[in-house]
């Protein structure tokens, strides 16, 4: 389901819901959409989960590549609450959609982990640009997937993230159109937040990143890029998941791209200065 399919009192709370609530209705089923424009004063999270015997090499990925993979919060091996990251929130089940990886192949899109939780696994919250979207768009800054009610387009690039392990991949970005204006004023909003990819990488031409084309997203929706606009480009925390394609674990869980955790952090405790 997207946006477009939830219900109309459902869609009209999205500025008031608090994160408890939202992670209610994921849980029961009744959202199982993109997150981008929900609980906007608190955090999103991108999830990898892996065994124990593979977490020590993935934290030290994560701290290797710090724009991409910012922590949220770690938990301990089988804790699938994380009391960091909220209120009851059952990692299993508060996510609108997991990716089921094995043996480096995605094999699988499901709602709910409950058949796959195992007492080894470790959680990883990675910082999401989700979280600093109502920022920019209390600045004023239109953001075009939200406006065409549909997932942020994400992009695998070719550059290479710093390899820790078995964990190497590719930076994934994900883009947001803007008119030159707003890409400034974005920077300096996003810069106070390196806790959710903090500022954009690049902006303008996508080649510079290895993209070949824009309307072909690997990842989330492509939207419509207008003239006179700019696409912007934000570390995207999807990245880990080429990391996890990579190292080809017997089983490795993330977040479907774009369906994020919805945490009780407020963004305003991520700001640097």
């Amino acid at each position: 389901m997207n946006h477009r399919a939830m219900p109309n009192d459902f869609l009209s709370q999205r500025d008031t819901i608090t994160p408890f609530e939202f992670r209610q209705a994921v849980r029961s089923g009744q959202f199982r959409g993109p997150t981008a424009g929900y609980c906007g004063d608190f955090a999103q999270a991108n999830l990898a989960i892996l065994p124990m015997a593979y977490a020590h090499d993935f934290l030290r990925f994560c701290q290797s590549n710090p724009k991409a993979c910012p922590l949220l919060g770690v938990g301990e091996p089988g804790q699938w609450h994380v009391p960091a990251l909220g209120r009851e929130v059952d990692i299993r089940a508060d996510v609108p959609g997991y990716n089921i990886y094995r043996e480096g192949k995605l094999t699988k899109q499901v709602d709910n982990l409950a058949e796959y939780w195992q007492s080894d696994f470790v959680v990883f919250a990675i910082g999401c640009s989700f979280s600093f979207e109502d920022m920019l768009a209390k600045a004023g800054i239109p953001l075009r997937h939200v406006e065409e009610g549909c997932n942020v387009p994400m992009y695998r690039t070719k550059i290479a993230n710093q390899r820790a392990g078995k964990f190497g991949g590719e930076l994934v970005v994900s883009m947001r159109p803007m008119k030159g204006a707003d890409a400034i004023r974005a920077v300096q909003i996003t810069s106070r937040f390196p806790g959710v990819h903090g500022a954009p990488i690049h902006i303008g031409d996508p080649s510079a990143l290895g993209i070949e084309d824009l309307a072909k997203p690997e990842f989330g929706d492509a939207v419509t890029i207008r003239d006179g606009e700019l696409p912007v480009y934000w570390a995207c925390g999807v990245t880990p998941q080429t990391a996890l394609m990579e190292a080809k674990l017997p089983l490795a869980i993330a977040h479907r791209p774009g369906y994020m955790l919805v945490t009780d952090i407020p963004n305003a405790s991520l700001a640097v200065f």
